[in-house]
């Protein structure tokens, strides 16, 4: 995935600044995927790498960012902060100015037109009590991340995650796109 992902740079990366965005998880930068992105772009040579929480910073600081990887955790939370912030709207204009945004778990969810499966998989996690899920559009896939992780979805009628969404495709008139844990999408525009 790296070397797919290097290949969407046209300059030298240690020339790029990139921002994590931890909004979605409750441990924010201390978040250990979090910390592991912030390693995994050291590593392939990306020097200036930083952490936005749009939960309380100004999200005007992604205007300065070449690259925007937006982290995992609670997808209400993160969707109900990246409006309230105003960011929903800073980052489709970085897309329609060609920045690298890049979605993981919640944040691939984020980057669709709507996280209703969320709400269709783990209701509960919608503690702020969200009632509109349209998401910043900025693909028209749906994303199911952790598809190959049953013990994440347990479902008390023991319907697997497949049947599941199966039935979520055909309630919302939608094609889910499924991607296991070491699967990713990339998509271009």
């Amino acid at each position: 995935m790296k070397n797919q992902f290097l290949k969407l740079i046209d300059r030298e990366s240690s020339q790029l600044n990139v921002t994590i965005i931890t909004t979605a998880s409750p441990k924010k930068e201390g978040n250990k995927f979090v910390q592991k992105a912030k390693k995994d772009f050291n590593e392939m040579g990306f020097q200036n790498v930083d952490f936005t929480d749009l939960e309380f910073e100004n999200p005007g600081r992604l205007t300065q960012k070449n690259i925007i990887y937006i982290s995992g955790g609670n997808p209400f939370n993160l969707l109900y902060h990246t409006k309230k912030s105003g960011a929903d709207e800073i980052l489709k204009n970085l897309a329609s100015q060609n920045v690298i945004i890049v979605g993981v778990s919640a944040g691939a969810i984020l980057l669709g037109p709507h996280i209703k499966v969320v709400r269709f998989f783990t209701p509960q996690m919608n503690t702020l009590g969200i009632e509109d899920l349209s998401a910043l559009n900025l693909t028209d896939k749906l994303i199911f991340p952790h598809y190959d992780r049953e013990d994440l979805f347990k479902d008390d009628k023991s319907k697997t995650i497949e049947d599941r969404i199966k039935e979520f495709e055909y309630l919302e008139k939608c094609e889910i796109t499924r991607l296991n844990d070491d699967h990713s999408v990339s998509v271009i525009k």
